[in-house]
């Protein structure tokens, strides 16, 4: 059956949404509009949007109403994690070299902040003690990935899949074949899965980035790229809780994180074996 794609580029990454039917107008000026609005909220990469007057002073700062639903989860990794995930992650990122000029110039790091010391979040207000550095990129991408499938369901589109370089969602009658990619070989896979009314999340530290070792997925606790996983897949009923997770799993067991979420996964090591659980339903290729 054909298929209508919409391609574009947003938040510093690829875009694709695949429809059995164009688009209308009007629904992606919508999608372009819910992705503007997005940015001029999260990106720390601009000094005008809210995050960025969020990082040169203290104060109480609104938020767009559905961000509670991402405020909530984040708040739910960092409490599992034991503070791994957590939004505060911006500064250490920037002093690493991962900033708003992508100078990629590594600067001593410092200990970061505690969420409770610095910031208190009562839907939809965010009020700090304190300049801070936010970065919703563990779960951000995901959560965007929900509100454009949301003005997708909103239009009556029946069937689609909105792919964000690596964040999807689906929804139809008939499944969608993913590849899993190889961090070690890019454009090779390890592995297929079919999604079906499902999300698929993946999260690599081969992916964002630079330098001698140096990528996005940062522990806290020893200032440094996490090295023990190179990959994970989630596969989960919304992009949101699917983005969030296979950043958490660099950090937390998958049964820790069971107690909280359903979800399946794939997980794959340095040294590259790989991890996975009963309920993904795909064939891996490389053992």
């Amino acid at each position: 059956m054909p298929k209508h794609s919409l391609s574009f580029e947003a938040l510093g990454t690829q875009w694709s949404i695949e429809t059995k039917h164009e688009l209308s107008q009007a629904v992606v000026e919508r999608v372009y509009a819910r992705i503007a609005a997005f940015d001029a909220t999260y990106s720390r990469f601009r000094s005008d949007s809210l995050v960025g007057s969020i990082a040169n002073s203290e104060g109480s700062f609104t938020f767009p109403d559905d961000a509670a639903t991402l405020f909530a989860f984040y708040k739910k990794l960092y409490d599992i994690s034991a503070g791994k995930v957590t939004p505060l992650i911006g500064e250490m990122l920037e002093r690493a070299g991962y900033d708003a000029d992508y100078s990629f110039i590594q600067q001593a790091q410092k200990p970061l902040p505690r969420w409770e010391d610095v910031m208190r979040w009562e839907a939809p207000v965010l009020t700090t003690v304190q300049p801070i550095v936010l970065d919703v990129g563990a779960a951000g991408k995901g959560y965007l990935v929900d509100r454009i499938c949301g003005l997708l369901d909103e239009a009556e589109v029946q069937e689609y899949v909105v792919d964000a370089s690596g964040d999807l969602r689906h929804r139809g009658i008939m499944p969608n074949l993913v590849g899993l990619e190889d961090p070690r070989a890019p454009g090779k896979i390890i592995g297929a899965v079919e999604v079906m009314n499902k999300s698929l999340c993946a999260s690599a530290s081969n992916r964002r980035a630079w330098g001698d070792g140096m990528h996005h997925v940062f522990d806290p606790d020893t200032a440094t790229p996490t090295t023990d996983i190179i990959a994970t897949w989630v596969m989960a009923d919304t992009a949101l809780v699917a983005d969030g997770l296979a950043t958490a799993l660099f950090f937390v067991q998958p049964k820790v994180l069971a107690r909280s979420f359903d979800f399946d996964y794939v997980c794959m090591y340095s040294n590259g074996t790989i991890d996975y659980s009963y309920g993904f339903e795909g064939n891996l290729y490389h053992a």
